[in-house]
């Protein structure tokens, strides 16, 4: 009877000497969370979030095994961005990614004790998501699209391929943050070519119709501001435009896909995939805090040659060898 007592008894020191080491594998065998607000909607493939995934591939981290995503898509519609904020709390995820400012300003306020990386954003410091480029503070970094010469240079893409550009008018939503920046410096640069410059807002999407009535032989060319609206909206606003014969310039490809003339700007593959960087340093330890805020290095000039043919433009030579890409 004794031995029988002592055997349990050494039994149950082992078991207990082995609770340490079982609670520190269930530890070690945590498999972080990302909650992903993606920049389209599931039923359209976007290449940005592709580059993103496969960066983390790259760098270790395997879908369904060594990671989770958990992708949310507000499409367009700001009032689910809250909605998507306080699930990603209830679902403790361990790290956020934003694709745009709206998003990376509501996340912040719902959930400013998880850690996050914008992947694209305007004007961090503007946008009270960061203290400054180099030392963001906080729980947030990212990759930010500040560039002060691209409104400049989509104007002048502009003048040289719409021949005798009087009037510019400029499409934008005045309820982003990016829109005082990007549309002042737009302003100024059109200015300095000498032409007419008007502003169009559009806040919803029951104002794009409307928008282009009253831009109807009002303009020459059209420059539009990208923010999630425009995105959601990429394919109506580029069919409207087509309609009013307006040329149409943007900050993105993927515009140019939906139907729009031309785009300049950073390349938004490239800037996904150093935001899947980002990621990984924050997830192996690092804080965003500690992490510069980045801006492009890679910048795109793309045409859509069918596009131009449909408004009777004959795209010069020379512009189509500058181009990185030609849509036909």
């Amino acid at each position: 009877m004794l031995g029988i007592r002592r055997r349990k008894f050494i039994s149950f020191l082992g078991g207990a000497a082995a609770w340490p080491v079982v609670a520190w594998a269930q530890q070690a065998r945590h498999v972080p969370i990302i909650g992903y607000v993606a920049p389209t909607n599931p039923l359209i493939p976007s290449r940005s979030t592709g580059a993103f995934l496969q960066r983390l591939r790259e760098l270790g981290w395997i879908e369904g095994q060594t990671i989770t995503i958990e992708s949310r898509w507000a499409a367009g519609r700001p009032e689910r961005l809250d909605e998507i904020a306080a699930e990603f709390v209830r679902l403790k995820v361990d790290l956020i990614v934003t694709s745009s400012t709206n998003d990376s300003i509501v996340m912040k306020q719902v959930a400013p004790q998880i850690p996050m990386v914008f992947a694209v954003s305007g004007d961090p410091v503007a946008a009270g998501l960061v203290a400054s480029l180099a030392r963001p503070g906080g729980n947030v970094t990212g990759l930010s699209l500040q560039s002060p010469d691209s409104a400049g240079k989509r104007v002048q893409l502009l003048r040289e391929i719409v021949l005798g550009l009087h009037r510019l008018a400029i499409l934008a939503n005045p309820s982003s943050p990016n829109f005082m920046l990007e549309v002042s410096e737009a302003q100024t640069a059109a200015r300095t070519f000498g032409l007419d410059v008007t502003t169009s807002e559009m806040r919803q999407t029951a104002d794009v119709n409307s928008t282009f009535e009253l831009l109807k032989s009002r303009a020459d060319a059209l420059l539009v501001v990208a923010d999630p609206l425009v995105n959601t909206n990429r394919i109506l606003i580029g069919t409207l435009a087509l309609g009013a014969r307006l040329p149409t310039m943007c900050g993105f490809r993927e515009l140019v896909e939906a139907g729009f003339l031309m785009s300049y700007g950073p390349n938004l593959p490239d800037l996904y995939r150093r935001a899947a960087e980002f990621a990984d340093k924050i997830l192996r330890g690092a804080k965003p805090a500690d992490i510069p805020v980045e801006q492009p290095t890679k910048f795109d000039f793309v045409i859509n040659l069918t596009t131009a043919k449909v408004l009777g433009l004959t795209i010069p030579e020379s512009m189509l060898l500058r181009a990185d890409e030609v849509i036909e």
